[in-house]
């Protein structure tokens, strides 16, 4: 593994950038490659064949194209359907998937009810059912599909330009409300964002749910998981040089070089 190696992230489409977003700032000297597959989205009402051959060569093309040392599932629905099959097929290559943050919303609900945004991928997923059969048995789970945000998104945020203000925007505020508030009047005091798409919705819920129900936002998260794997590399990677005798190189403090691919 060559420390200078890229991280690669991938998503349906602009979503994931939210996540890239969070690793940026959490490790702004790692090269990073971002494959948008728009032309694609959105993945959440695909069968889950398909969203396993769209993450296999989404996968492909950060390995084999750029040599990314590391890959972010930057996807909910991918993961649930595909993170299993990529680490069976990469073995040697880090995977970082994602799973709606159930088990936060569960212990911070005092009414004992939690929303979660996401996509019908992601509720049929292993990974989904297994967290809420284990983190929310005691609580009442709001499961709302929000297929119109993840397309509000792909409109307004794209991959080159600076991040929009979508709580400005009507037509953002009307979908996003028309979502909220069912969740907020069944009485949840925790919504869970469980597509990757929704963090760059998270102002305008806050907006929404001010005073009524905390936003519960994994993207950093995923971005503290993903640099615990790096560090564990580089510290792989040392300690073999040296074994070998090799010189070993310093890992950071390398040039900041952002690479998004916009694959849609």
């Amino acid at each position: 593994m060559n420390a200078d190696s890229p991280v690669g992230f991938f998503d349906s489409g602009v979503g994931g950038l939210s996540i890239l977003d969070a690793f940026k700032r959490l490790c702004p000297d790692e090269k990073t490659v971002y494959i948008a597959d728009s032309a694609n989205c959105p993945y959440g009402s695909k069968p889950a064949e398909e969203i396993v051959r769209l993450s296999r060569a989404n996968a492909r093309k950060l390995i084999a194209d750029h040599g990314c040392k590391m890959v972010v599932v930057a996807c909910n629905t991918a993961t649930a359907a595909a993170i299993d099959v990529l680490r069976r097929e990469w073995p040697d290559i880090p995977f970082v998937g994602l799973e709606p943050a159930v088990k936060p919303a569960a212990f911070a609900s005092k009414t004992g009810i939690v929303g979660v945004l996401a996509t019908q991928g992601t509720f049929n997923g292993r990974l989904y059912r297994e967290t809420k059969a284990r983190f929310a048995k005691d609580v009442t789970v709001i499961a709302t599909v929000a297929d119109e945000l993840v397309m509000l998104v792909e409109k307004y945020v794209k991959v080159d330009s600076p991040r929009p203000k979508l709580e400005e925007i009507d037509e953002v505020m009307a979908a996003v409300r028309k979502r909220i508030e069912p969740i907020l009047a069944a009485g949840a005091d925790a919504i869970v964002l469980g597509c990757t798409h929704f963090p760059h919705l998270r102002r305008a819920i806050e907006n929404v749910a001010s005073g009524r129900a905390i936003v519960i936002d994994p993207s950093d998260a995923v971005a503290r998981r993903a640099k615990s794997l790096i560090v564990d590399l580089l510290c792989q990677t040392t300690a073999s040089k040296r074994m070998a005798g090799l010189e070993v190189p310093h890992f950071f403090g390398h040039e900041n070089v952002s690479n998004p691919v916009n694959k849609g």
